[in-house]
């Protein structure tokens, strides 16, 4: 395919002002199942209006539906999406994985693209992607250009790339904060922002030290061409038309000037940076993740001065050629011929009848017929065969073109319209999912996850524990495995079964990490966690018959997700942190494993907080870092895979919550450590034992807590 300018639209005036200023492809979220919630959005009928736009326009649209779906809103999908479909939208963009299974069921023909929000960061998971039908993908914004390169080259998908916008700290779907802090979730739309507040971590004190630099990589279009990417996309649904305008019309001008000359010479003046800093600098610019893993100098540590850009786009508009012909004899009826894009229309008007006096002229007809307005059409040549002296009203001749033009647009529309599909829309509703019947056991299974040598060596004298996971790269580290060898004998003489827990995020190090050390593992432990789809994958084609849980972070907000890793036998999944018990309870999570404890992961990220505030010394560790309600927050830097894991600042704790938890008929509960000691660990371990396996009335510890989403939930 030819190289993509794909731009955002908030409403319709953007989208106008993204087509005119040469986007080829527009993408834009409807009332529902889009993720900028606070957007203002198309509805219905705005929407469907402007697919037929784009496609008059020989362009593209692709609609957002890429939140996490509840149970619940299944039920709406089908109908959603259904007009849309039979008007021609040209694709969806997904996150959630049973979403994107219902659309490739149920809507044949609808082209499905993976969303940054999926978190795909190497070939596996595109590989495989691409084999379920997915036709391009948006992989994590954190890929170098060659890791970008290696999944472009080794797959047949379409790739598209952020190349202008914000960015985020944390890698795209893998953010709880602005969740867990206010309850505003980013699987949902409605992310709050809170990294963009100040921290204060190291030597920085009340920094941005989580807010990065706007994204733009103008400059380096020649590397992206390269490396192979399809579609320039910019980001910016929220921004106002002139933003989309200037912004899509220099990366137009520039991909123009580098396709036309081949790159030889390619320059882009200091001039158009100017501009471009002028459209929108919230925060300054760099290029990204492209050419560094991560770095300070993509931090926005303060905020540059704004210059205001004042003028309007006013009313641009965009019209495509016609060629046109118009017939005219004394006895015969007024014929007009049109044709634009390959398509014809001609349509009749009245019988012409011999003028009188004041014969119609060539140029007055002419006139009126080029008087095209608001159509979507501009006459770039136009025959007129008029034949003898001959009266036509005006009237009858502005009617020609207005009914021609009608003609002719519905003759190129109608390419693009699809059937209602035979296969009827299953609901949520309709959906019968399978139930576990039988008594729910007073003393629920409790599994534990550890990162440290002495969590697992305080769970290790609790028989009550059924499975215990361990961060692999505990054994990783220096002078640690043959003591993680001894403990995990002696679990094993026990009766308890030890989980590694694989990497958060799956790339370089990641995999060179597991094609060195799996085998290891894999004979050391009983059975594996996996955290994303990545993970999965390798494991299942690496040793297909070894027990595997998925983490929360392998989300499962609904049956048709369930379904879908039902396909890898996995032995255990975790229910998802952000639903309420009674969202939990429509879902059924019977199957599922339940966190009930623990400071729970709220990003991961690419960047360093110890980095960037201190310095890189390559060594695994801890960092504080306060925000400006004093309220602290761990920063783990995970040497070993090179990514951050920042926890909430109060832990989840649902110990008042037990007869809840139990009715949900929960499987399992998990209490999942990260930085407690040995006392703190025991002291939890005690009070959980107690209340969940021996129904004692406990009182919580000391100290802040939260009971998270179990409560409350997000919208």
């Amino acid at each position: 395919m030819a190289i993509e300018i794909l731009a955002p639209a908030g409403d319709y005036e953007t989208l106008k002002a993204a087509v005119c200023a040469g986007a080829d492809a527009v993408y834009a979220g409807g009332e529902r199942f889009g993720a900028r919630a606070y957007a203002v959005n198309f509805n219905r009928d705005e929407l469907l209006s402007a697919i037929d736009y784009v496609h008059l326009h020989g362009r593209k649209l692709y609609l957002t539906v890429n939140t996490l779906v509840k149970e619940r809103e299944f039920a709406d999908l089908y109908e959603y999406l259904l007009p849309f479909y039979q008007q021609g939208l040209d694709a969806v963009i997904v996150q959630d994985m049973g979403v994107m299974d219902y659309v490739m069921k149920q809507f044949p023909g609808l082209s499905v693209h993976a969303s940054t929000q999926m978190t795909i960061t190497n070939v596996i998971s595109a590989k495989y992607l691409e084999s379920l039908g997915v036709t391009r993908i948006v992989p994590a914004r954190e890929l170098s250009l060659a890791e970008i390169q290696e999944i472009s080259g080794n797959t047949g998908l379409e790739v598209e790339c952020f190349v202008h916008g914000a960015l985020c700290y944390c890698y795209s779907g893998q953010c709880l904060l602005s969740s867990m802090i206010g309850g505003r979730s980013g699987n949902r739309g409605q992310c709050a922002q809170p990294c963009r507040l100040s921290y204060a971590a190291g030597k920085e004190q009340s920094k941005d030290i989580l807010s990065l630099k706007d994204l733009c990589t103008i400059q380096a279009i020649p590397d992206l061409i390269r490396i192979g990417i399809d579609s320039f996309k910019i980001e910016g649904r929220m921004k106002q038309p002139e933003y989309v305008s200037a912004v899509t019309g220099m990366y137009r001008k520039y991909l123009d000037i580098y396709l036309a000359s081949g790159g030889e010479g390619f320059h882009v003046s200091e001039k158009d940076i100017r501009e471009l800093e002028r459209a929108y600098q919230r925060r300054g610019y760099c290029d990204g993740y492209y050419y560094r893993h991560n770095g300070k100098e993509m931090l926005s540590l303060k905020r540059p001065k704004q210059e205001e850009r004042t003028e309007r786009i006013g009313d641009r508009k965009i019209q495509e050629k016609v060629n046109g012909k118009l017939m005219i004899s004394v006895g015969k009826h007024v014929t007009l011929y049109l044709q634009s894009g390959g398509k014809s229309a001609e349509v009749t008007g009245p019988v012409a009848e011999p003028a009188a006096s004041r014969p119609v002229t060539e140029e007055r007809l002419e006139k009126q017929l080029k008087k095209t307005g608001s159509t979507p059409f501009i006459f770039e040549k136009l025959d007129i065969c008029l034949d003898g002296d001959i009266f036509l009203p005006i009237q009858a001749v502005n009617e020609l073109r207005r009914r021609g033009m009608e003609v002719l647009e519905k003759r190129i529309l109608q390419d693009f319209r699809r059937e209602r599909p035979d296969n009827i829309g299953i609901s949520g509703k309709d959906y019968k999912q399978e139930q576990k019947t039988g008594i729910v056991p007073e003393c629920m299974e409790i599994s534990v996850s550890v990162e440290t040598a002495e969590q697992l060596e305080a769970v290790g004298s609790y028989t009550g524990i059924s499975r215990i996971y361990v961060e692999d790269a505990l054994w990783a580290a220096p002078g640690e495995r043959e003591k993680l060898q001894e403990q995990l004998l002696r679990l094993r003489a026990s009766g308890r079964r030890a989980y590694f827990a694989m990497a958060r995020i799956f790339r370089r190090e990641a995999k060179e990490f597991y094609d060195k050390h799996f085998e290891e593992l894999a004979e050391l432990f009983d059975g594996v966690m996996v955290r994303n789809l990545e993970s999965l994958l390798y494991v299942r084609k690496r040793k297909p018959e070894i027990p595997a849980a998925a983490d929360g972070s392998i989300y499962q907000w609904n049956q048709y997700a369930k379904d879908f890793l039902g396909n890898f036998s996995l032995e255990s999944v975790t229910a998802p942190a952000e639903l309420n018990r009674w969202e939990l309870q429509e879902l059924g999570v019977w199957n599922m494993e339940l966190v009930v404890y623990g400071y729970l992961p709220v990003m991961v990220s690419a960047g360093c907080v110890k980095k960037n505030t201190q310095k890189c010394d390559g060594r695994p560790g801890y960092i504080s870092m306060t925000d400006r309600q004093n309220k602290k927050n761990i920063v783990k830097n995970e040497c070993l895979y090179c990514y951050n894991v920042i926890y909430n600042s109060a832990p989840l704790m649902l110990l008042d919550q037990y007869r809840q938890v139990r009715e949900l008929g929960t499987r399992s509960v998990r209490l999942q450590f990260s930085t407690e000691n040995e006392k703190r660990t025991r002291e939890i371990l005690d009070l959980y034992t107690a209340a969940y396996q021996r129904g004692e009335k406990v009182s919580a510890p000391k100290g802040e807590f939260t009971r998270g989403h179990f409560k409350r939930g997000v919208k």
